[in-house]
């Protein structure tokens, strides 16, 4: 990913990067999106765009393995995301879902993968501390909770599943208030350029949309030229 894709990613929501995926796939069908409605701690943020450092949490009963494994395991969950690749995003599937109970993310987490200069976390688990939550690190998460419960790290750097949305440690995300997807690796380097189609195809329907005079025979000429040039 260019530091010109990455910054203008940074200026679109989720919706539009689907759309874009089918300009460079030049076709419909493109199906690795979440299903569902997520929450988001920051609606008004710039999206959560990075590669992917993944792991699972569960938080429902106590840990059964010793507190030397336990410990080992977190230290290394945080090594993990803590070397990652920038841009980067923390993706953690909680494997309690849909009965999801434990806030992995809070005031302190939430500031830790900041300072790791993480850009973002996406989970199908549980958020807290709104509020309080620093301003630059979005989370996209299935629920809002009060407590951590039993909250620990299960896997790291493994497949997770989020909201339907299987992603591998590594993959390009993009999410906002909508949900998220995973770009293809096989159409990075033309998404820019689909991106920047996108947007001058929808102005053909768009301008004349806001236009005052705007009637039935102008939106059928406006509607022609915008599907003739769209996917």
């Amino acid at each position: 990913m260019t530091e010109s894709l990455f910054k203008l990613l940074e200026t679109i929501d989720t919706p539009t990067v689907c759309n874009a995926i089918e300009v460079a796939q030049g076709k419909r069908g493109f199906n690795d999106f979440t299903k569902g409605t997520m929450i988001s701690s920051s609606p008004n943020e710039k999206p959560i765009c990075g590669y992917a450092r993944t792991a699972k949490i569960t938080a429902l009963s106590p840990p059964t393995e010793s507190f030397e494994v336990i410990k080992k395991r977190r230290l290394s969950y945080y090594e993990h995301m803590a070397t990652a690749n920038s841009p980067s995003v923390a993706v953690i599937e909680d494997i309690d879902f849909p009965n999801c109970v434990g806030a992995f993310w809070g005031e302190v987490n939430t500031n830790i993968h900041k300072g790791f200069g993480m850009y973002g976390a996406f989970t199908n688990g549980v958020m807290r501390d709104l509020g309080d939550l620093p301003d630059g690190f979005p989370v996209l998460a299935g629920s809002v909770g009060p407590s951590h419960a039993y909250v620990h790290v299960k896997e790291i750097a493994c497949s997770v599943t989020i909201f339907s949305l299987k992603i591998n440690d590594g993959d390009l995300i993009h999410a906002d208030r909508h949900g998220a997807v995973v770009i293809p690796k096989d159409i990075i380097t033309i998404l820019e350029s689909s991106i920047n189609k996108l947007l001058d195809t929808e102005q053909l329907i768009l301008k004349p949309a806001k236009q005052n005079d705007f009637d039935f025979e102008k939106f059928k000429e406006a509607w022609e030229a915008f599907e003739a040039a769209r996917t």
